[in-house]
């Protein structure tokens, strides 16, 4: 997720070469060109509204400064996230997530709440057709938040697609009703697009899918392209009145010219003619592969995903979709002895993330190392003609 570009993609690493040789580090209350273009850059690739930009290290620190900055300009304390979300290992951040971490260090940031997590797979939401039902969901969960708040809520934040909570894409309008229960509680709407952002999507940002302006976006990982870079993006009033109020929130390394030159450089590339064109393609080439290996193999109860971020749910039964963690287990060992890494979330899922510029014989090649892996694992359920076979392959 954070090499969209690939390990050491050429054009990033003479930047790299170029400014180390320039200016690797100043003080994070100077700017420097490389740093100007790239807030240039960024902010006219993003919607009326996202207009200011301060450049941190992490996912971590982008998230909270955007936590900090929703509280000074509100007024109030509260932070909604959703089930499931990963948002970063330090305070603010990790007290708005609801996976792992969270154990053995005492209480939370006070003024946490959680949403259910959009999980369409899983949810016991659903019409009377067994479709799911976001919307009824969505609006149960915020009714227990407002039975619990102190009416103090300052922002919900929340990912496009949950990439470590299993590859959960929101489904259509589900942001949008998300920015109107904010708009209802005069809060604000917080988007990490930590893995969604720059391409890897099919769209340039997670956000561009949906018709909606988040308050504050934060962006991470692809930005650098392995290089520890992030952002925080918001609007020139919020950034006026949390100012006027005495926001302060910088690092170290905030604004480091190395790294924001390479910034420009990703930037760059992934904004160059056919590149989402070719991620659309690609999607499609994946998607299409993980959904022939569902039909061929009953352990695999779901695949999901947009553009290049994909996940396949593996489960013991289709039916009762039971998690099959040790099958899961068995198949990641597998996939490693023959060359292919995926990682596994919370033992079921697998989150599949090449890179934005693969070709379609990296696509098609790791495609056929994932069926070598199933055919010659043991418990996989291989079906015949869509139904489940008597007979399981053996591990090779």
């Amino acid at each position: 997720m954070s090499c969209l570009l690939g390990h050491s993609h050429p054009e990033v690493v003479e930047v790299i070469k170029e400014y180390a040789d320039k200016l690797i580090h100043i003080s994070s209350r100077m700017v420097s060109p490389p740093t100007i273009n790239l807030a240039k850059r960024l902010t006219s690739l993003l919607p009326p509204g996202l207009d200011r930009v301060l450049f941190l290290s992490t996912g971590s620190e982008s998230n909270e400064a955007a936590i900090k900055l929703a509280k000074m300009y509100t007024g109030k304390f509260e932070i909604v996230g959703l089930a499931q979300s990963w948002h970063g290992m330090s305070g603010a951040a990790q007290g708005a997530q609801y996976q792992g971490g969270r154990r053995g260090q005492g209480p939370s940031v006070p003024g946490q709440f959680m949403l259910p997590q959009p999980n369409s797979y899983r949810s016991i939401f659903r019409h009377k057709d067994g479709s799911y039902d976001w919307k009824t969901e969505l609006d149960y969960g915020w009714s227990l938040i407002d039975q619990a708040s102190n009416g103090s809520i300052a922002a919900c934040l929340v990912e496009c697609i949950q990439g470590d909570g299993g590859i959960h894409v929101l489904p259509p309008g589900y942001l949008a009703a998300l920015k109107r229960h904010c708009e209802q509680r005069r809060a604000l709407l917080i988007v990490d697009e930590a893995q969604t952002g720059l391409g890897r999507t099919g769209k340039l940002f997670g956000i561009d899918h949906e018709d909606i302006v988040p308050d504050i976006l934060t962006l991470s990982k692809p930005l650098g392209n392995g290089l520890p870079v992030s952002a925080v993006i918001t609007s020139q009033e919020i950034d006026r009145v949390a100012n006027e109020r005495g926001f302060l929130f910088f690092t170290t390394h905030a604004n480091d010219p190395l790294v924001t030159a390479v910034g420009g450089k990703v930037l760059e590339i992934v904004t160059r003619k056919g590149t989402l064109e070719a991620v659309t393609a690609r999607s499609q080439q994946l998607l299409a592969g993980l959904r022939h290996l569902q039909e061929r193999y009953g352990c695999i109860g779901d695949v999901r995903g947009r553009g290049l971020m994909a996940g396949i749910e593996i489960v013991s039964d289709r039916d009762g979709k039971e998690p099959a963690v040790e099958l899961a287990g068995e198949l990641s060992r597998n996939m490693v002895k023959r060359g292919l890494w995926s990682q596994l979330q919370d033992g079921k899922v697998f989150r599949i993330g090449p890179p934005i510029n693969s070709t379609d014989e990296e696509i098609q090649f790791g495609l056929k190392i994932l069926e070598d892996v199933f055919r010659h694992t043991a418990n996989t359920h291989a079906l015949t003609n869509g139904e489940q076979s008597n007979g399981i392959s053996s591990v090779s």
